[in-house]
């Protein structure tokens, strides 16, 4: 791990994978629960960093927090939130065939997955979920879409993701959802947040 105060008043932890910023994050959010943060207002977890702001003495708790033996997280630790998925994107079978599988193998295998929300971006309400193992890993699509319509499940690399809106991207499309994963009007607004799981279960026809 790598501390590096950023500003007078701010703390950027580098590690090495998302495995050790889901880890990193929710030691994090347990310390600060616990008062031992002091001042911390905001911890945001991204692809090999969290940032920290809030900070009284970056330097010093940097110092410290590269001490920590961080575990990981629990499996059962974290809200849990289910999405039902149609699987009817146009990527479906090209999928498929990177995981060598039958078409209708893959809604099975998705709903065996928990799947954790990394980190956010991209576009509000957007959320990096990992849990796909090696082998289910995909490559971005050699030519992203002009559009991809909002409620999309979709791949790419080790990631898994719902688009929150209309938009370009370059994700492999496996199929859609009616829930809504960004709603300025509901409180929180986003669906997704990081730490919480996610289990995408098989719509109904």
């Amino acid at each position: 791990m790598r501390a590096l105060p950023v500003g007078e008043r701010a703390l950027l932890l580098e590690v090495a994978s998302t495995a050790e910023v889901a880890a990193l994050h929710a030691e994090l959010l347990r310390r600060r629960a616990a008062g031992e943060l002091g001042e911390v207002t905001e911890i945001v977890p991204a692809a090999r960093t969290v940032l920290l702001d809030g900070v009284d003495a970056p330097a010093a708790l940097g110092a410290r927090i590269a001490r920590w033996a961080v575990p990981p997280p629990a499996e059962s630790e974290g809200p849990l939130v289910t999405v039902p998925v149609r699987y009817d994107g146009p990527d479906l079978a090209e999928v498929a065939g990177y995981w060598s599988v039958a078409v209708e193998e893959v809604p099975r295998l998705m709903g065996g997955l928990t799947f954790r929300v990394a980190f956010c971006g991209f576009a509000p309400g957007f959320g990096y979920l990992t849990g796909l193992p090696p082998e289910r890993h995909v490559p971005r699509r050699a030519t992203p879409r002009t559009a991809v319509p909002a409620g999309a499940v979709a791949l790419a690399g080790e990631f898994a993701g719902v688009y929150p809106r209309s938009s370009p991207g370059g994700w492999q499309l496996i199929g859609s959802t009616d829930a809504v994963v960004w709603d300025p009007a509901r409180d929180p607004a986003a669906l997704f947040a990081p730490g919480v799981r996610v289990r995408f279960t098989e719509a109904a026809a």
